[in-house]
């Protein structure tokens, strides 16, 4: 976690740390962990880590709430986390949680066409959940994820996704995972998006998000609407320690306009929908950098 303006994306730790980590998660109820590190890992986190600025940023400037109640909302924003990290560690290790899916009409209809569509998420919630969840056995799965995670984070996932019809596309400097969009949706298959970060690009949506400004990559939205694509937002939400919902929905777009009013359209669908689960769960807002300008 940070919270500057960059966003770099990484899981903290090395991978001695996240081995015996699932190794610990094997034997020792999640609950556990999540105490431990309500009690020592967050307190210190908020203390060294840059990220409680913005946390705190967002819950008193954007969401307008008083001080102390902000304060307290950094704390606990930080405590979800926490929490949903050590489930995806828990994943690897073999656990499951209870999974309620709002919506899977919409993914089943799409995945048993031919069709390729696309799915859109940002950095609430869980999403990594959905990987494990919301599977298709007809359509290949393509998550474009950060190519600088750790290597013992790729490579759990890798195994998890064995397990499953999901192959990951890395961004990549050199620009060559859209090569692997283009045939991944050529051939009818999914690809996942994060629609949250620009990762630098300059290609970017201004939108009025929770009443500021904010910057979206136009590259998702550009890319569904270039081929005329049906596209769902898929967010992931902690209801309680053992149990998410995950919230499958479509996004309408009109085809019919001049493509540069289309993207402006879908972009358009898309925040409506975030703000709307934002609002439902304001704490498991993740994006731990100065997102609005």
């Amino acid at each position: 976690m940070e919270g500057d303006k960059e966003w770099i994306g990484t899981t903290y730790g090395n991978g001695w740390m996240h081995r015996h980590l699932i190794l610990l998660l094997r034997y020792i109820d999640v609950r556990v962990l999540y105490v431990f590190s309500y009690l020592f890992v967050i307190p210190v986190c908020l203390i060294l880590n840059a990220s409680r600025k913005t946390a705190y940023h967002y819950f008193h400037r954007i969401l307008g709430m008083g001080k102390c109640r902000s304060a307290w909302l950094t704390y606990v924003n930080h405590c979800r986390f926490a929490e949903v990290v050590i489930d995806k560690f828990a994943m690897f290790a073999g656990r499951r949680f209870k999974v309620e899916v709002v919506g899977l009409e919409h993914f089943n209809a799409l995945a048993a066409g031919n069709e390729g569509f696309i799915h859109l998420s940002s950095h609430i919630g869980n999403y990594e959940i959905a990987g494990y969840t919301l599977c298709s056995e007809k359509k290949t799965i393509n998550p474009v994820v950060y190519s600088g995670e750790k290597a013992s984070v790729m490579a759990n996932r890798n195994n998890m996704f064995l397990k499953t019809n999901i192959r990951m596309i890395l961004m990549r400097a050199d620009m060559g995972h859209l090569f692997e969009i283009d045939r991944a949706l050529s051939e009818g298959e999914i690809v996942s998006f994060p629609t949250d970060r620009s990762n630098g690009s300059s290609k970017v949506i201004e939108h009025t998000f929770l009443g500021r400004t904010a910057c979206f990559p136009q590259g998702p939205f550009s890319v569904a609407t270039m081929r005329g694509l049906n596209v769902l937002a898929v967010n992931v939400m902690k209801e309680r320690w053992t149990s998410y919902h995950i919230y499958v929905t479509p996004l309408d777009y009109d085809r019919s306009l001049p493509r540069k009013q289309q993207i402006a359209h879908l972009a358009d669908a898309y925040v409506n929908e975030l703000e709307l689960r934002v609002k439902q769960y304001p704490t498991q807002w993740y994006n731990f950098f100065e997102f609005w300008k």
